[in-house]
């Protein structure tokens, strides 16, 4: 049979065969997999470690679990690891060991001036090898082909021309940086994977074993069930709530998707058209507080603020944001006369809240401890706790030691691709701190944009979304955040405002085509194409891409101004977006025409501009048109 050429990018940017270990492979992974979970859980809240000894040992049982449970490539034998895998997984232990023993030494020396021992080098090679290797296998090659080109760099810059010419780096001087300090490999994004990001993987692992998911599905149907588009309406709540809590719009979209689509499909919605709000609902999850996504707990210690601080800033930014996909849900359902849910299918709110409704208390509890200032790694763990506690209290939804023991390697196999990722992205950051990269790098950009302020926005988010193609959405901010944050910064935008509109682009690429990550999830289930899946995702998540705009020339959307601004703020870019997804529907109280659609999206993107005289005139002009809209309505019922 023919391939199919719109999968094409898929397979270049596809992953190996994930396994979950089956039979007597059951019975000697998960051990190895709860001890890694128990180091990590204990290293983060008891033991007293140096940073690099940590995320050393993190890697190495990582990558030994990345190596046993996914194959080298997509159709890799899914039953067991091979030989191969075997022997690299074993390898990925004894560096472990090497390092780990060696750790205290390691931590005390002074960078490029104590000689390393060729064990030393041996074991720093074999680490780098490894960590390509298991990038390549959990995020594919787009993450993996770009770490090589900066590797190149590295130690070849050295000979080009121009500005981007740098000085000699030969092999020992880029291995003792890359593996021996805090710079490379063992940097800041591993250390946040084996820290914040573990403990709210798990969080929502045990919240998903404990049956949360479901309840948040049937909260959205017995709310929304009922209205025109209704199984529309219960995917963007649904997969919202849960991807607060799961933090990967892929993960979102195989759990929630497995049951929106095939419902919206039954009830006449084309296939990609109910995979593309799927897309975009599941997508939207990871700038969802209190959780967010694992790239929020990098933004932490990268951008030097508090994490309170930023779930704060994303409060109003998710909320408008799935205004705008529930608003064209909505207008679209009304165009194509898309009905309701059956009555079968709607749980009683009452009912559910009475099965459930203790599933929010874990979610009270995490907004409750953000607030008062404790570290995300201890707001995790409340959490994971407060989801235990909350379970026990019925007998369905009660979690036992196996299923406990099931949870910690569950997330533990969940976090691979995110240590592969990180491990990754240190590669990256080390090599441009040892090249200067960086600097370079800004004065490229600042003669493309004339260091004009809008200019630059619009080239990082284009740039972070490029990065993002086919890889993890901590991948994409890093590389961002690196590269184009002190730009930013530099032309006067305030670090936190910065960052958040690299983090809403790189969670974006997850969606973006050509390589949609999260629509070629949803073709699956859609049985639909990925890439037209993907330009739907992109309307419908339309909201995305303006909203960050919007908050960085108006900072009271980051909750940063007086109350009052900040209530008018949000409230006219609401009313901004809904007009806009009229427009993009062509339907308000009836289908609209042409011309109409045109003067409704320019007054809607004049509510969501941050400027009062823009945002003046197009309220007037709205005022207006509803005001003739009324007049006809009382008229045409005379």
């Amino acid at each position: 049979m023919a391939s199919n050429p719109l999968l094409s990018a898929s397979m270049w940017f596809s992953v190996g065969a994930r396994r979950r270990p089956q039979g007597i492979y059951y019975w000697v992974f998960t051990p190895f997999a709860v001890a890694v979970g128990v180091y990590v859980i204990t290293a983060a809240t008891y033991i007293i470690i140096a940073p690099w000894a940590l995320t050393v040992l993190f890697f190495s049982g990582m990558a030994a679990l990345g190596f046993l449970t996914t194959g080298a490539f997509e159709h890799s034998v899914s039953e067991r690891p091979t030989v191969v895998d075997v022997i690299l997984a074993l390898l990925s232990i004894s560096a472990g060991i090497y390092f780990g023993v060696k750790a205290p030494e390691i931590v005390e020396r002074i960078v490029l001036l104590d000689e390393l021992t060729s064990w030393d080098i041996f074991f720093a090679s074999l680490v780098f090898f490894l960590t390509i290797e298991v990038t390549r296998r959990s995020t594919g090659l787009g993450l993996t082909g770009l770490v090589l080109i900066f590797v190149a760099y590295n130690l070849w810059g050295h000979n080009l021309d121009g500005i981007l010419q740098h000085g000699e780096i030969d092999y020992a001087h880029f291995i003792e940086i890359t593996v021996f300090t805090t710079d490379g490999i063992f940097g800041l994004p591993l250390r946040v994977a084996a820290t914040y990001a573990f403990m709210f993987v798990m969080f929502g692992t045990l919240l998903q074993a404990c049956k949360g998911s479901e309840f948040f599905f049937d909260f959205a149907a017995a709310i929304s069930g009922r209205q025109p588009g209704g199984p529309a309406k219960v995917a963007v709540i649904s997969s919202g709530m849960y991807g607060m809590v799961s933090g990967s719009p892929t993960s979102d979209v195989v759990t929630t998707g497995s049951i929106t689509i095939p419902i919206m499909k039954r009830l006449g919605y084309r296939g990609a058209y109910a995979g593309a709000i799927e897309v975009a609902a599941s997508t939207g999850g990871s700038i969802v507080p209190p959780v967010l996504g694992t790239a929020a707990f990098i933004m932490v210690d990268f951008a030097g603020v508090e994490y309170r601080d930023i779930a704060i800033a994303a409060f109003i930014p998710a909320i408008l944001y799935y205004v705008s996909v529930y608003s064209q849900v909505h207008f679209s359902s009304l165009r194509l006369g898309l009905g309701s849910l059956e009555d079968s299918q709607i749980p009683k709110f009452l009912t559910t809240m009475k099965n459930g409704g203790l599933f929010f208390v874990p979610l009270v509890i995490l907004s409750v401890a953000l607030l008062n200032g404790y570290t995300p790694t201890m707001v995790g763990i409340f959490g994971t706790i407060a989801v235990f506690a909350v379970s026990l209290l019925k007998a369905e939804t009660r979690v036992g030691l196996v299923t406990l023991i099931n949870v910690l390697s569950e997330t533990c196999y969940r976090m691979v691709p995110v240590a592969g990722a990180c491990a990754a992205a240190g590669l990256v950051i080390g090599g441009i701190t040892m090249t200067g990269l960086a600097g370079k790098f800004a004065h490229v950009v600042n003669g493309i944009t004339n260091a004009q302020q809008f200019s630059t926005l619009a080239l990082t988010a284009a740039v972070t979304i490029v990065l993002g193609m086919g890889m993890p959405t901590p991948s994409a901010y890093i590389l961002a955040a690196a590269l184009m944050t002190p730009i930013l910064t530099e032309l006067g935008i305030p670090t936190l405002a910065a960052h958040m509109f690299v983090l809403y682009y790189a969670v974006m690429s997850a969606l973006t085509p050509p390589v949609a990550v999260a629509a070629y999830a949803a073709a699956s289930i859609a049985e639909d194409n990925p890439l037209y899946i993907a330009l739907l995702a992109v309307k419908f998540a339309i909201g995305a891409f303006l909203i960050p705009f919007a908050f960085v020339y108006g900072p009271e959307l980051l909750m940063a101004g007086p109350v009052l601004m900040i209530l008018v703020s949000a409230v006219t870019a609401a009313i901004g977006l809904v007009v806009l997804a009229a427009a993009l529907e062509a339907y308000l109280f009836a289908p609209l025409s042409a011309w109409m659609r045109i003067v409704l999206a320019a007054l809607g993107l004049g509510m969501i501009a941050p400027n009062l005289q823009a945002t003046g005139v197009s309220a007037v002009i709205l005022a207006g048109l509803y005001a003739a809209h009324t007049i006809r309505q009382k008229r045409a019922a005379l």
